[in-house]
């Protein structure tokens, strides 16, 4: 009985911490029923959409190719985030009901499989 216990308080809480993906498309056809829940937005960013504010809140556009969404992102970007890039966005929609604004706080930049790290020379590493 402990273990079934254990089982369902593990499972509801690994619920609450799911965040789910959309494309632009799922997103917009889903935005009356999302409401303000957290969910991850992809698409590429649209080539000269990108805006930086005096309050270090970014706003761009984001498209899958069928729709294209506004995201105001409050935070950092990260080093490989431009136009024309792949992006997965963390956030909501914005409480306006009807506006297609996505507010993020968190970017993730998609690359592709040919990404190789830089090479380290660990032969010339200090010991701490």
């Amino acid at each position: 009985m402990v273990a079934v216990i254990a089982i369902i308080v593990l499972g509801v809480a690994l619920s609450q911490n799911v965040v789910y993906f959309r494309t632009v498309t799922e997103a917009v056809h889903n935005r009356s029923s999302e409401g303000t829940s957290r969910f991850r937005l992809a698409g590429g960013v649209v080539d000269g959409s990108i805006v930086e504010t005096k309050q270090g809140v970014i706003t761009f556009k984001v498209t899958d190719g069928k729709h294209t969404v506004v995201v105001k992102h409050d935070g950092d970007t990260p080093a490989l985030f431009k136009n024309g890039a792949p992006v997965v966005c963390e956030g909501h929609w914005a409480s306006k009901t009807g506006a297609e604004v996505f507010l993020s706080d968190r970017i993730l930049i998609k690359h592709g499989a040919e990404y190789t790290p830089p090479k380290v020379d660990t032969k010339k590493a200090t010991k701490s």
